[in-house]
């Protein structure tokens, strides 16, 4: 059971470096860094927003419209590292 937790919390660890490669990708695009318009970014861009968006958009709809900066890697990235607590303190030392 422990290889498992452990599974998962290496899952929940590159889970989180995926969120914040896309959150540093889309300010580089943002900023005209990177060109969409070449086709390894273009395709890397895709792959990035292809895996993250399903976990994204739920939050950005629960977020309030009208800001500005788009929050909901923020609150990923943190709901990721709450179940990574919870796994490491309360349910990993109490597998036998």
């Amino acid at each position: 059971m422990r290889a498992i937790l452990d599974i998962i919390l290496i899952l929940l660890n590159f889970a989180s470096l995926v969120v914040f490669i896309y959150v540093v990708f889309s300010l580089l695009v943002s900023f005209r860094v990177l060109d969409t318009r070449n086709q390894f970014v273009s395709t890397v861009w895709r792959i990035l927003y292809q895996t993250t968006e399903p976990f994204l958009r739920p939050i950005r709809n629960l977020m309030p419209k009208g800001w500005q900066i788009d929050f909901s890697p923020f609150v990923l990235i943190l709901a990721i590292i709450f179940l990574q607590r919870i796994i490491a303190y309360y349910i990993y030392p109490n597998v036998f």
